[in-house]
């Protein structure tokens, strides 16, 4: 292949890639979504760049150089860059599949994309951070080429760092369980380099050497950045061509579960019978459960954060938040979707009245249900003495009486379906209405316990939360029904952007 083909080659998968999100049938309805996202990454960026100003000023006074400790807890750095890429980029394995019957041969395709994912703006984006806190730590003593110099090792370093991603996350597409593997090896870094022996924290000076090679412009430290990309490279180069073979002649495969009865929910009747229909696709649908086990282990860890440490000890505000937030963080990340999934069979739904209301008030109860998990590990604070039992009655009431409600107004709104088995990042696109509510869902209960402490002091506040929960929890039938009919009028409508969505 010459020189010529190579740029053309390139230049068109470039302009395929830009106009991927083009091709998704959501497109039109996205533009508030884009709008967003540029707000939201403008945001971070802002946020990158104040905490990139408020780590110097933390420690210009240390006995070490800022840019020296920053360097030797390098490593938090880069696993909270390593955990982060899983909700932003996929393997370029995915992306070869759309041109496996073109006459371009497949290494070279790889070849592609892994360049385009070492170049990725991700790579890049720490750079608000890195930035201002260079400007104000390096430049002073080594001057603006010094700070070019600093940049450019911490964007190699994040380039080993995809690399490492994207061999860790070709084993994760296979089975969910190798996602074990970088936590153990980041948490065995960490304890074994820096808290087993405080006095000989290795790893902080290893740290601190790399980042003074760097901003010293040592070229044994650019020889040696490289020496690790170009193996890892090829590692990934290897994994990804296996995985596309792998992809395209795998035979399709049809799990045999063993059939549940679930026999103690025939006393329910319909409700019972939705509730299993419920339980079925958390455990049968792949994108249904990662969301639902996503939202389950987000939940698991504000409790056990909130019931086990002393970081909100001294924040009586936040503590009764993150209360709340233990109680509806699972409803937040399900919620957000409800009635997607079944959007893929909602014709069989409506062939039988009311069935919709019966499908929400299982999903309702279902929640409800799903409360007892941190209601039972807040119950440990409150033995200690750090929370009352009112306040915990008030968080969980005041989660099933008005978040829940809130975020049950989607079900009259939502008319995208999500793919049952593809991967969450595939699987579909937030909506303008689904940021909306869930941001809402996020915040607006930070505004009532404000208020309502500030005025009326904390168990005055906690017994208010109690009294609007059950209030909003004893009137579910009206609430469901209203929203029931409401979806009943939009039926046609969004019966047709479920189905254009398919």
């Amino acid at each position: 292949m010459t020189l010529s083909q190579v740029r053309l080659f390139y230049r068109l998968i470039s302009h395929h890639q830009h106009l991927h999100a083009r091709r998704h049938p959501m497109f039109e309805k996205n533009n508030f979504v884009r709008a967003f996202s540029y707000i939201f990454i403008a945001f971070w960026a802002v946020y990158l760049m104040m905490l990139g100003f408020f780590v110097y000023e933390m420690f210009s006074q240390s006995a070490l150089e800022a840019f020296d400790v920053v360097d030797g807890y390098m490593i938090f750095l880069l696993a909270l860059d390593f955990f982060l890429r899983f909700g932003m980029q996929e393997t370029p394995a995915q992306d070869v599949h759309s041109y496996k019957l073109m006459p371009i041969p497949m290494r070279f395709l790889l070849d592609v994309f892994l360049v385009r994912m070492g170049l990725s703006l991700y790579n890049f984006f720490w750079a608000f951070f890195l930035v201002p806190f260079g400007v104000l730590a390096v430049v002073r003593f080594y001057g603006v080429v010094g700070l070019l110099s600093y940049l450019l090792g911490w964007w190699l370093l994040f380039v080993i760092n995809s690399m490492w991603y994207l061999i860790c996350r070709t084993f994760v597409n296979r089975n969910v369980y190798f996602l074990i593997c970088p936590i153990l090896i980041y948490a065995l870094l960490i304890y074994m380099g820096l808290f087993y022996d405080p006095s000989n924290a290795w790893l902080f000076d290893a740290g601190v050497w790399i980042g003074r090679l760097f901003v010293e412009r040592n070229p044994l430290m650019y020889l040696l950045s490289f020496s690790l990309i170009i193996p890892l490279y090829a590692v990934n180069r290897r994994l990804q061509y296996i995985s596309v073979y792998t992809e395209i002649s795998k035979k399709e495969q049809v799990h045999k579960y063993k059939t549940q009865h679930y026999v103690l929910l025939n006393r329910l009747g319909t409700i019972g019978e939705y509730l299993k229909i419920e339980i079925r696709s958390i455990i049968r649908n792949s994108v249904v459960r990662k969301q639902f086990l996503s939202g389950f282990y987000c939940m698991l860890a504000f409790c056990v954060i909130f019931a086990f440490t002393g970081v909100y000890d001294d924040l009586p505000m936040m503590k009764i938040y993150i209360c709340v937030y233990c109680f509806s963080c699972l409803s937040i990340m399900t919620l957000t979707v409800v009635l997607c999934a079944e959007g893929n069979y909602i014709d069989g739904l409506m062939s039988r009245k009311e069935s919709i209301l019966s499908l929400l008030k299982a999903k309702y109860y279902f929640n409800c249900a799903l409360m007892l998990v941190p209601f039972i590990i807040t119950l440990f604070p409150v033995f200690k003495g750090k929370l009352t039992i009112s306040e915990t009655l008030g968080c969980a009431f005041f989660t099933s009486g008005v978040v829940m409600p809130f975020l049950f107004q989607l079900a009259a709104y939502n008319d995208a379906s999500i793919n049952l088995n593809a991967r969450i990042t595939k699987s579909g696109r937030s909506t303008k209405t689904q940021i909306i509510f869930s941001s809402c869902a996020l915040f607006f209960p930070m505004f009532v316990m404000y208020t309502m402490v500030t005025l009326l002091g904390e168990d005055l506040a906690a017994l208010c939360m109690i009294s609007i929960g059950i209030i909003g929890t004893i009137l579910h039938p009206l609430w469901l029904r209203n929203i029931y009919h409401r979806f009943m009028h939009r039926r046609y409508t969004i019966m047709d952007g479920f189905r254009n969505s398919r």
